[in-house]
């Protein structure tokens, strides 16, 4: 039976604006307050997922979710009428109203960790949102996510799905932004990565002094239990803090990594070797650790440039290709790494680069923007086939977008109540592409 790694990605949503809510996020912060365009920003998505899929890639979409977020606007005091609500909190709560607001769904790195069957004690495809907690934004996501995955991966004899983890600072989860699955082959039992910022029950651990560390070590312990996965399957590492403190606020910013090929910064972790040495041990197979030196590329170019926020894919013919921001292009120092890599002799021989400006600005690249999946062939039948990447899908969600996103929106056309109508009757219509039926329900 044929095995593959399926890429999710996320459809922007029509409230895509910069209100710099991600403190640690370099690229957030830097960014506030700039007009965005949501128009741009969903179709530079949909490029990419595209041409993955015409690759010969499985590629599928996952939808945003409804913002502005009146339930959570309801649930801490706002009243009245729907336009009622976001003009008191307009007036009262800018900070609350924009975070409410925000289209942060669109990064689906953080949407779940995900366990493939070939992995787990049960056979079965496993997933857990992330409850992520660190960000107020990002944290009013995780129900409404669950429902999402349950409407595309929605075979119970095929796929788990667990309900988050608690909403409790012990328990940051960030999802698959800080897993990375190694192995052989899809198909074949792996070692999963769990990469984690501090632990939160150990005053004496290290952690970062100046950002937060949003993934802690009891959680993802957590989700390798619900997942079932033994002992002999997970290794976890420390995040080194300092590169936190530079704007590494995910693992995904400073490693990434694809089967038998995990592409990293020699400052992304600590105690390095000995985790390595691990790895090496519980793969028992060839593992390609491809090191990129402070010396060629510093950690601030790494963060501007999103290097390892990065995909690395299989091709079908076996071949390893990187797919890169054309902000890698910019940056002279990555370009010409890149250029070197691809003559190494790895497993990676070439790179592919799309423009996603309209997310790298708000800090996401194009690792952030998709959900790993590994699936064999009869658990891909089982996903909801109108969310997978084809010609017809394609056309349907660019004339979506044009009929619905606007092209430029700033933070304070948050406050525009004719926002909601917009976003409730595009994402109405999108259900029903989809064939996602009402998961949007709980807010209503």
């Amino acid at each position: 039976m044929k095995q593959f790694e399926a890429n999710f990605d996320g459809l922007v949503g029509p409230t895509h604006n910069y209100a710099g809510l991600s403190f640690g996020n370099v690229a957030s912060y830097s960014n506030a307050a700039q007009a965005s365009n949501p128009k741009a920003a969903a179709k530079q998505g949909l490029l990419k997922a595209k041409a993955l899929a015409d690759l010969g890639m499985v590629q599928g979409v996952l939808a945003p979710q409804e913002r502005p977020d009146l339930y959570t606007l309801r649930r801490i005091g706002f009243s009245g009428t729907d336009s009622e609500v976001i003009q008191k909190a307009a007036e009262q709560a800018p900070a609350l109203l924009n975070a409410c607001c925000s289209a942060s769904s669109m990064w689906t790195a953080n949407a779940a960790t995900v366990s493939p069957s070939a992995d787990t004690r049960d056979g079965k495809v496993h997933f857990t949102p992330a409850n992520l907690v660190d960000k107020l934004h990002r944290s009013i996501e995780p129900l409404t996510t669950g429902s999402i995955l349950k409407a595309t991966f929605n075979n119970d004899r095929h796929f788990k799905h667990h309900l988050h983890l608690p909403e409790h600072a012990n328990f940051g989860d960030e999802g698959a932004a800080n897993h990375t699955r190694l192995c052989s082959d899809y198909g074949k039992a792996g070692v999963e990565l769990f990469v984690y910022g501090q632990s939160a029950t150990n005053p004496n651990a290290p952690k970062p002094n100046k950002y937060p560390a949003r993934q802690t070590l009891e959680a993802s312990q957590a989700v390798a239990r619900l997942h079932q996965l033994e002992d002999e399957s997970c290794v976890f590492i420390q995040q080194n803090p300092d590169v936190i403190d530079q704007g590494v606020f995910h693992n995904d910013v400073i490693s990434v990594g694809n089967q038998n090929v995990l592409f990293y910064h020699e400052q992304a972790f600590l105690n390095t070797e000995a985790k390595f040495a691990e790895i090496r041990q519980k793969m028992n197979s060839e593992v390609h650790f491809i090191k990129v030196s402070t010396d060629q590329v510093s950690i601030d170019d790494a963060v501007k440039s999103y290097l390892f926020n990065t995909q690395i894919i299989t091709l079908p013919n076996g071949e390893m290709a990187i797919i890169a921001p054309t902000n890698c292009q910019e940056n002279p120092a990555v370009f010409a790494y890149l250029n070197q890599l691809v003559t190494l002799g790895t497993p990676i021989t070439q790179v592919k680069y799309f423009d996603v400006k309209q997310s790298m600005q708000n800090g996401g690249g194009p690792a952030c923007l998709r959900l790993r999946v590994a699936m064999n062939e009869l658990e891909i039948e089982a996903v909801n086939q109108h969310t997978i990447m084809n010609d017809t899908l394609f056309t349907r969600l660019n004339t979506w977008v044009d009929k619905h996103y606007r092209d430029s929106l700033t933070v304070a056309d948050l406050a525009d109540p004719q926002l909601i109508i917009e976003s409730r009757t595009s994402l109405d219509e999108l259900t029903q592409i989809l064939k996602l039926g009402s998961v949007y329900q709980f807010q209503k």
